[in-house]
């Protein structure tokens, strides 16, 4: 109870900069809850699904209906009749779609990052304009409020820093995740391409 009436004392001591901070911190958090679950729900890739598909694979059952290996799988479903550059030009484009749809929001972690430090330095700022003028022409006149304003520019930039590490630390997380999600789809559509080649071949040999 003590640690929390301390972070309240902390918070007021910061200033009005403070709100502006609390709300990218909110944000952030939102943020990196929403996408840990997009990704976990819809961008996982079990070891089955990376391996060379057969006659009967089953492997996409029990994902979600709007999982990216699912939505990949698409294009490849054996009963098509579409040309292989058909299908390659449509694997791309949902490619495409699903980068951007599970990197939604990764664009406003990026913003948090380099927006909640320089809001905590403009919070420096302002508390240490605030000690100076309280400096009058025959010395310090009020020691109390210099010392406030002081800890109003330290807990602005300390507050500032922490949330821009924290968004930093998930936007990179996620980006990273982002680039294994894309390098197993493509691994993924790739091994579909070769099995409709080597179909296609062996129809051409039989005919």
């Amino acid at each position: 109870m003590q640690e929390w009436t301390g972070f309240i004392a902390a918070m007021r001591t910061g200033g009005w900069i403070m709100y502006p901070l609390s709300v990218l911190g909110v944000l952030a958090l939102t943020i990196i809850i929403e996408r840990a679950y997009v990704f976990a729900r819809f961008a996982s890739a079990p070891a089955r699904l990376l391996q060379p598909p057969s006659a009967d694979d089953n492997r996409l059952n029990g994902l979600a209906p709007h999982h990216a290996f699912r939505r990949m799988a698409a294009p490849w479903l054996p009963e098509s009749d579409s040309p292989l550059w058909l299908r390659e030009a449509s694997a791309q484009s949902i490619a495409s779609q699903i980068e951007r749809d599970m990197g939604r929001g990764l664009w406003l972690l990026e913003t948090i990052v380099t927006a909640a430090p320089l809001l905590g330095l403009l919070g420096t700022i302002v508390g240490m304009m605030k000690s100076f003028q309280l400096f009058g022409g025959n010395g310090l006149v009020d020691p109390g409020g210099v010392t406030g304003g002081v800890a109003q520019s330290l807990v602005a930039t300390a507050i500032g820093l922490i949330v821009a590490v924290f968004a930093l630390f998930a936007f990179n997380y996620f980006s990273r995740r982002l680039e294994r999600l894309m390098d197993e789809l493509e691994l993924f559509a790739n091994a579909r391409l070769s099995a409709l080649r080597l179909q296609h071949e062996a129809r051409g040999e039989r005919g």
